[in-house]
């Protein structure tokens, strides 16, 4: 099964300072057929004018990771954790058994994310924050893994990536107009949710421009072809 989810069908809510997307029910969109993929909660398309953000506010019991695609993001928090996260990079928070934080774009121009909740294994827990730098040549043409659960999976085959507390995994990928790549879950039964970050591409019959959701399950592989040079992020859910 593939299903292409376009922008203009996503919920939203521009807000001046925040103009939101959702792939997914959120805050007051709330679609029936669209409440969840699996385990991901909440894809959140979100573009923040320069010098707001979000408030110190809480969360518990998810898995909250962050894609910059443009600008940068400064996260703090209640356990004294902080860091500026930028474009192509990725920040994860375990939100455990509760934690506090505000996200800010303290730049001079907008900062764009994608802003992904994935919902933990096992309730409770330690609250948990990591940021990491991804070298951006290591995605070209392949996926690779940014954030995870399979952890000891990926450090054995190599990926450094940043831990999360799900059956779940966060991939990025370049390629190049013209080219494909194949990417194979371990099951067929998982949930695979696809977003190109720019561009566009083919999954098998169905197009889909950038920011675009495209929803899989039940098929052994995925063969993407990029029509444009495209920038990929994919969700990996149980």
């Amino acid at each position: 099964m593939i299903e292409l989810r376009p922008f203009e069908s996503l919920g939203s809510a521009n807000h001046g300072w925040l103009d939101a997307h959702h792939h997914f029910s959120f805050a007051d969109y709330h679609d029936p057929a669209r409440v969840n993929w699996g385990s991901l909660r909440v894809w959140n398309d979100d573009t923040i004018a320069p010098q707001t953000g979000f408030p110190t506010h809480p969360h518990s019991d998810m898995e909250i990771i962050t894609y910059v695609r443009q600008g940068a993001i400064t996260h703090r928090d209640n356990m004294g954790n902080a860091g500026r996260t930028e474009a192509g990079d990725v920040q994860v928070m375990s939100a455990g058994d509760g934690i506090q934080h505000s996200e800010y774009n303290y730049e001079v121009e907008d900062t764009q994310i994608f802003q992904i909740w994935i919902v933990p294994d096992e309730r409770g827990g330690a609250p948990q924050w990591g940021a990491r730098p991804f070298p951006k040549t290591d995605r070209a043409g392949k996926f690779v893994t940014l954030a995870s659960g399979a952890r000891e999976d990926d450090v054995m085959a190599g990926n450094d990536a940043l831990p999360i507390r799900s059956d779940a995994r966060v991939l990025g990928a370049s390629v190049a107009a013209g080219e494909s790549l194949t990417y194979a879950p371990r099951d067929p039964s998982r949930h695979l949710y696809l977003v190109p970050a720019s561009g566009r591409i083919a999954v098998g019959e169905v197009e889909a421009k950038a920011r675009d959701g495209v929803a899989i399950t039940q098929l052994e592989s995925v063969t993407i072809t990029a029509l444009e040079d495209s920038e990929l992020v994919l969700v990996d859910a149980a």
